[in-house]
């Protein structure tokens, strides 16, 4: 069974963050604009229990040779079982089709009820993943994700986040709250629109 442990921090700006992750010999993999399409069913029960079912797709926006210029994942998370960090089970599969995929999920009964975007870079800093993030109208995020709570809190000093509270919400939570309602009454939070960029 898969396993999400993580911390996310909202930040001013993600350049001293990324300076620190230099100095440190982090590793990075190039930026991506990611869109991430949650979906329910009608009377929302997933969600409404604290679980998620989500189709991402990965862009990269400046792809190294021999690398993919795109990639698409299917995620389910369970309830949180702790929220700072964030414990919860995760279960995720490479798909190779995400149109016919979410195809197949509407034909299931499930309504895409959630879809925001996000630019990100991605670090790996000794045992943990770094995930630095720019979403629309939510600004700048600093994601660490672990083995254990003790390698997060670690990272999370090296990268002189000690004093930056944790957030304890989710970007679905978030997206969900700051997106436009879209006709089928998605909720939408995209760059490029009205009151979408940062």
């Amino acid at each position: 069974m898969g396993r999400e442990l993580e911390a996310k921090f909202r930040v001013p700006a993600l350049e001293p963050v990324r300076q620190r992750l230099r100095a440190r010999g982090a590793r990075p993999a190039g930026p991506v604009l990611e869109t991430s399409r949650i979906f329910d069913t009608p009377d929302r029960r997933l969600l409404g229990a604290d679980c998620g079912l989500r189709v991402r797709e990965a862009v990269a926006l400046a792809a190294a040779p021999g690398s993919p210029a795109c990639s698409a994942t299917l995620t389910y998370k369970g309830p949180r079982t702790a929220r700072q960090p964030k414990v919860r089970e995760e279960l995720e599969t490479a798909v190779a089709d995400p149109a016919e995929l979410v195809r197949i999920l509407q034909r299931l009964g499930f309504r895409e009820v959630v879809f925001y975007e996000k630019r990100r870079e991605t670090w790996r800093l000794g045992p943990c993943e770094i995930a630095l993030d720019e979403l629309p109208r939510l600004g700048n995020w600093v994601e660490i994700e672990g083995p254990d709570a003790a390698a997060i809190e670690h990272a999370r000093t090296d990268l002189g986040l000690a004093d930056t509270p944790v957030s304890a919400e989710t970007y679905v939570e978030l997206a969900a709250a700051q997106g436009e309602a879209d006709a089928a009454g998605c909720r939408r939070l995209v760059f490029g629109t009205a009151g979408g960029t940062v």
